[in-house]
């Protein structure tokens, strides 16, 4: 009987034992999604100081951990966007025209490129609603955006001379005062997208969609313009010769 009473016993303290751990088991899981999104902060926080002052190698290495936290952590998404964006605008600031003509061939650094392929290939049904990429006075010149998704981002007055922005999405885009001479630009969405006083002398714009597009006081000298769609677009005072 002693043992039998001793077993009851036993049995009746794992059972409390047991249910005041179940009880636990959603503070548990709080504590754990608290220091989860501590921990993440904490690496935003090191990431962004990282790079501002670090070697390209440096960069390359947060960069890719910053694109692996906004894919498995999409609350994270618009943050890291807003990091990438920032490290570009500060490291690539914008080139004057006149020196671009003369330098047409320079290479973008291989952090910024890498960047601007997080940024290109993001999942931008997470972008939020009001918000908006911001590349302006930036230097993207040979920057390789093919099939790049920037939609509704303000480039004024960016460098892209001789990139490659084929079949990019850049409808709604802001463009004026942009230069984009001897850019790829086939088969490119550009529906809607301003480019008031842009330069897009020699571009390739072959196929090119310019439906509503304002090209006004826009460059075309020796642009290619095969098959490119020009209907109700802008073309006030937009220059096509010499």
């Amino acid at each position: 009987m002693n043992a039998l009473n001793a077993m009851k016993n036993i049995s009746s303290k794992t059972h409390i034992q047991l249910s005041k751990t179940f009880l636990r088991i959603p503070v548990f899981q709080e504590q754990v999604k608290q220091n989860q999104h501590q921990s993440l902060k904490r690496r935003l926080r090191i990431a962004n100081e990282l790079l501002k002052n670090n070697t390209i190698e440096t960069n390359l290495a947060v960069i890719n951990d910053l694109e692996q936290i906004a894919h498995n952590h999409p609350q994270y998404h618009w943050t890291i966007v807003d990091i990438l964006t920032t490290f570009v605008r500060k490291n690539a600031p914008y080139t004057h025209q006149e020196e671009v003509t003369s330098n047409l061939s320079t290479k973008i650094r291989l952090d910024i490129q890498a960047a601007l392929t997080v940024i290109a290939r993001r999942d931008a049904n997470e972008d939020p609603v009001n918000e908006q990429l911001d590349l302006s006075f930036t230097d993207m010149r040979g920057a390789n955006l093919k099939g790049a998704n920037l939609q509704q981002t303000n480039l004024y007055q960016a460098n892209l001379a001789g990139a490659n922005l084929r079949k990019a999405n850049l409808a709604g885009t802001i463009l004026s005062a942009a230069n984009l001479s001897g850019a790829n630009l086939y088969l490119a969405n550009l529906e809607g997208t301003i480019l008031s006083a842009a330069n897009l002398s020699e571009a390739n714009l072959s196929g090119a969609n310019l439906h509503r597009a304002s090209l006004y006081l826009a460059s075309l000298h020796g642009a290619i313009l095969y098959d490119t769609i020009l209907d109700d677009a802008n073309l006030r005072e937009t220059k096509f010769s010499e």
